[in-house]
């Protein structure tokens, strides 16, 4: 067995977590939430932890060169992150953006999309 520390990020209590990981590599207990919403996110954080990813990406408007900047709509796997970011790196924005704009969708398999964060036009 093997105790681990998190801070649940669900609500602004940010309970200190710990976590009991079983000799299976699964949680086998979770302690010191004060709501249901920390176990579950001790559980989902030990096997697939997710975050919102944030980034630019370059364009050119009107011949002027600009980082744009863009996030993706919801949390993506953090093993996607790699993925994501280079597809980010590979697009270059040639046309008006208004903040909102699907820049990508389907970012590195995830079903999410990423969006710009900014109207540039």
């Amino acid at each position: 067995m093997q105790e681990v520390t998190m801070c649940c990020t669900t609500c602004p209590s940010g309970c200190a977590l710990t976590v009991t990981i079983d000799d299976n590599n699964q949680v086998a207990n979770v302690a010191g939430n004060s709501c249901p919403r920390g176990e579950a996110f001790a559980r989902k954080e030990w096997t697939d932890p997710v975050r919102t990813l944030t980034s630019t990406v370059f364009g050119i408007f009107d011949g002027k060169e600009v980082l744009v900047p863009v996030k993706t709509s919801q949390p993506i796997s953090k093993r996607l992150m790699e993925k994501a970011m280079e597809e980010i790196q590979e697009v270059v924005l040639t046309e008006a953006v208004t903040m909102g704009d699907i820049i990508l969708s389907d970012i590195a398999g995830s079903g999410i999309s990423l969006v710009a964060c900014k109207t540039f036009a």
